[in-house]
């Protein structure tokens, strides 16, 4: 994802909690079929322009917007996460993401110790996350973004909490920072270490320093990543193990305790 403009700060979070709160109140009515989609996808342009969002944004967004059957699908059968331990270690190529990690901690030495300069945030964690989140950006995602959020904000399962997404991924789209078309992951996340919209708006660093927030590049996915983990509470210094300080930024990543444990593990091996 390309952000053509400069730096997204926390500002950018207040004008989204601004933008989403101030509009109305989820007048447009959810569904758990495809049947009920386009109709909805009309009450809501409705709503995000009185909230907002311009007519020629709504426009572009939702020109090529379809129901995501493979979003809904990919939601409803996140069977990885029911795993045990070792199981989903292993599904995921744990052993693998810890070597390919060793290497390239010490190839980017220079880019980890800033890094952790900056954000008190260790080398281990973040590879362990890239690793799992993309296989280090070599497959960042080939979802119609648009439509995966648009799918999932419609949806009831969720629908508060992507309908926030949606609005952010319009605030990005607005600000010419996001394509219309763009092409992430199953539930609209974004770039090497997929960040959903409303994190690239809160989290988003310009890690290479080019003028430009970018998540499909390594230096300013690894900064954002970084830059989360510490907005989440990580303290400088501190143990990431379960139990230790700074658990509870891995917590802020995921929601599944598997998937926590994982990034802590590997994140232990990579850092010895």
């Amino acid at each position: 994802m390309l952000i053509k403009s400069g730096k997204l700060m926390l500002c950018g979070a207040a004008a989204l909690l601004t933008l989403s709160l101030g509009s109305p109140a989820m007048a447009a009515k959810c569904g758990n079929t495809s049947a009920g989609f386009p109709a909805w996808v009309e009450q809501f342009k409705k709503e995000a322009s009185r909230a907002g969002i311009s007519q020629r944004t709504l426009d572009r967004a939702f020109a090529n917007v379809r129901y995501a059957t493979k979003t809904i699908s990919a939601d409803r059968n996140q069977r990885s996460f029911k795993l045990s331990f070792e199981q989903f270690m292993q599904k995921r190529g744990a052993n693998s993401i810890i070597s390919q990690g060793k290497k390239l901690k010490q190839r980017n030495a220079r880019m980890f110790d800033a890094l952790e300069q900056r954000y008190g945030v260790p080398a281990g964690p973040l590879i362990a996350i890239w690793g799992m989140e993309s296989g280090f950006g070599r497959f960042m995602g080939n979802q119609h973004t648009v439509s995966a959020v648009a799918t999932l904000a419609y949806d009831c399962r969720r629908s508060a909490f992507f309908t926030e997404q949606l609005y952010a991924q319009l605030q990005l789209i607005q600000k010419g920072w996001l394509s219309p078309d763009f092409k992430g992951a199953a539930h609209g996340e974004i770039g090497q270490t997929q960040f959903l919209p409303a994190n690239v708006v809160r989290f988003g660093v310009d890690g290479d320093r080019n003028g430009s927030v970018n998540l499909g590049t390594t230096a300013d996915a690894l900064a954002s990543t970084a830059n989360f983990l510490r907005g989440h509470g990580w303290r400088r210094g501190g143990g990431y193990q379960p139990g230790q300080a700074n658990y509870r930024a891995i917590q802020g990543w995921n929601a599944a305790g598997v998937y926590q444990k994982a990034i802590a593990h590997i994140g232990a091996a990579i850092d010895g």
